[in-house]
């Protein structure tokens, strides 16, 4: 691993070293699924940030935060900020459908992902916050 990799420029360890660490001490199913769902975001978005939040949580961003994986006894839960805008014809939100804002995926152990459907989910979650982001970009610029 790059120093890069291992710290920042402030000597704090990386998110994406912290995320590794917690993919490796949960040693069971949940670090396996964990560590697939983020080569399955990874894939989808090669220019997604990891970051590390609220002591401990794991989180995907991408001009805002695209969605968080959560770990459980009996859970890895995938929270997407803004998942009660994105459409999901594959059915893959499970989890939070009350609130306005987020919705989420808890998986289980022995759950099968569908892949193709979650990588769109991450892309729609993209495009969501890019858009948002230029639509906030050209408000500041008229107000100048």
């Amino acid at each position: 691993m790059t120093t890069n990799e291992t710290q920042q420029g402030n000597g704090e360890i990386s998110p994406t070293l912290l995320i590794d660490e917690r993919i490796d001490e949960l040693g069971d199913w949940r670090g396996e699924m964990l560590a697939h769902v983020r080569a399955l975001i990874r894939q989808a978005d090669p220019e997604v940030v990891e970051e590390w939040k609220w002591r401990g949580v794991p989180v995907w961003s991408h001009a805002g935060i695209i969605c968080t994986g959560e770990t459980y006894k009996n859970t890895v839960k995938m929270t997407f900020a803004q998942g009660a805008s994105l459409e999901d014809p594959a059915g893959l939100f499970n989890a939070s459908l009350e609130g306005n804002t987020r919705r989420a995926i808890d998986l289980h152990e022995g759950d099968t992902i569908d892949e193709t459907a979650l990588k769109a989910l991450v892309l729609a979650a993209v495009t969501l916050n890019t858009s948002r982001s230029a639509a906030g970009s050209r408000k500041r610029q008229k107000g100048d």
